[in-house]
């Protein structure tokens, strides 16, 4: 099966055109001429942006995905490909909807109507697992569904397997590939995807999402109505907004862009540090913004979380960065173990600061954020860093905002917005601050723990003085037992002689 869909991608890319974005490398232009004279009866007459668009459409979800993060990335790649890739976003091509009608009997035994006064057939957003319909509710609730597409689990599977092998071969080929640990990307990737294909997850994840931003004046996540939730179809409240990279749109409703693009990094940073889970495919299909310049987050099946290990370092990592002190950052990765512990900290420290040094005091226009990953990984692979699986989601979710800061005010520094942001959260986690908040966190507990105090300090106690029982028990056995050897080794002795004696004198 994997070389059946290997033959197809091949076949795709090689259909499309798409050889043309290797073959424009100076070091082998030269093949072009033999490229074409083999796939003469190729017709490439569609601008080279469709043609790719088109290709990862007919490649299916995962391909789909890869070209949504791309479309955020108009600093690396060129205006039409990037403009392109951006109606991969909601504009994928949606299921009719006589294959929809199914789903709807088999998730509601035959009774939508009863549940729906209204639902529009046609799909008002398609994306690459599933699409979203407009409804009404009996009640009159405007609501959004959400639909996954039919035998989409069967298409994600052949895809992943495809990954896994991928991934094995970087591994096993590469000089870097055991560093760069694939297959457990590919794992986290695979774990997340899972998630996505289960409509209830995402419904947790945005009733928690909401949980975490009550009363927000910056950020509103849609209501769900959990009676009709299943692993296939989500109903939530229907939203309305403008798309966030709908700039012009944006302008003309008097949006204040410059606190809008702060306001956006302040719900990112918020999201990692403060609570550690946070909105992981926040391209721009995602992400409306309301008449009163409120940020509006939908598709809540990628979610991202960090444990209390993973957010220290990443804090300490911001601040130290953001405060210029390199060798902190370089220390840093050491205590993590994420380079070798004999690595020289200075050298370490001079190699970052070469890198990071010239972005500062830029704004994002400015600053080319595909050399600076450049540079970094090669310093990276240089010094033996170990990649993360669990921060990948957290380092493409990274990339996102400042793609969706870059639309909305080329001179936002992001540095500064950010910086005291995270320089209150580690206020807030070492020193008096902390402690308060451990001891209100743990009070509940302690209440329970200590009328029961005695009982477990005499249990304890007694646990102890049976153990001690049982080690006395055990030597005295052993003493016995190195007796009984003895003796043994004794008597032994003893019939050995006897033995010799008697037989000395019977051959005597």
């Amino acid at each position: 099966m994997h070389l059946i869909r290997l033959i197809k991608i091949t076949y795709t890319a090689i259909r499309f055109g798409l050889d043309e974005f290797v073959l424009a490398h100076k070091r082998v232009r030269a093949l072009r001429f033999l490229v074409r004279g083999v796939f003469f009866w190729r017709r490439l007459e569609k601008p080279r942006g469709e043609r790719l668009r088109l290709a990862l459409e007919s490649l299916g979800p995962i391909f789909v995905k890869f070209g949504q993060v791309l479309s955020t990335r108009r600093d690396l790649l060129p205006w039409d490909i990037s403009t392109e890739l951006s109606l991969l976003q909601d504009q994928v091509p949606a299921v009719s909807a006589d294959q929809i009608e199914p789903i709807l009997i088999r998730n509601y035994g035959g009774n939508h109507s009863q549940i729906f006064k209204n639902f529009s057939p046609e799909a008002k957003a398609s994306a690459s697992v599933a699409q979203v319909h407009f409804g009404e509710l009996i009640n009159g609730r405007k609501v959004a569904i959400k639909i996954l597409r039919p035998q989409i689990q069967e298409v994600i599977k052949k895809d992943l397997g495809l990954l896994i092998t991928g991934a094995w071969i970087i591994e096993h080929l590469l000089p870097d590939g055991k560093r760069l640990k694939p297959r457990e990307v590919v794992g986290e990737f695979q774990k997340h995807l899972a998630d996505e294909l289960d409509l209830l997850k995402e419904a947790a994840n945005a009733s928690q999402l909401g949980r975490n931003f009550p009363d927000s004046q910056i950020l509103d996540i849609p209501e769900v109505y959990w009676d009709f939730c299943t692993a296939e179809i989500m109903v939530m409240q229907r939203m309305y907004g403008t798309p966030v990279n709908k700039v012009a749109e944006l302008k003309e409703k008097n949006i204040n862009l410059k606190a809008l693009a702060s306001s956006g990094v302040e719900i990112f940073f918020t999201q990692v540090f403060r609570d550690g889970f946070f909105h992981a495919d926040m391209h721009p299909g995602n992400i409306l913004v309301n008449d009163d310049g409120k940020y509006i987050a939908l598709d809540f099946g990628i979610m991202g979380t960090l444990g209390e290990l993973d957010k220290q370092y990443l804090a300490r990592n911001f601040v130290a960065f953001f405060r210029r002190n390199y060798r902190d950052v370089a220390q840093a990765h050491v205590d993590a173990g994420w380079v070798p512990a004999n690595t020289r900290v200075e050298e370490f420290e001079g190699a970052i600061r070469a890198v990071c040094e010239p972005i500062f005091d830029r704004p994002l226009k400015e600053i080319s954020f595909g050399k600076l990953l450049l540079h970094l990984f090669q310093t990276a692979r240089r010094f033996n860093v170990v990649i993360q699986p669990q921060l990948v989601l957290l380092q493409k979710t990274l990339l996102n905002v400042e793609g969706l800061g870059r639309e909305l005010d080329p001179d936002l520094d992001l540095w500064k917005t950010a910086k005291p942001f995270l320089e209150k959260w580690m206020s807030e986690q070492v020193g008096w601050r902390a402690l308060l908040a451990n001891l209100n966190r743990e009070a509940p507990q302690w209440a329970t723990i200590m009328p029961k105090l005695p009982s477990l300090i005499y249990k304890v106690l007694d646990s102890q003085q049976t153990q001690q029982q049982v080690n006395n028990q055990i030597d005295v056995l052993l003493k016995r037992q190195k007796k009984q050897e003895k003796r043994t080794r004794v008597f032994g002795l003893a019939f050995l002689v006897c033995l010799s004696s008697t037989m000395y004198f019977y051959f005597n």
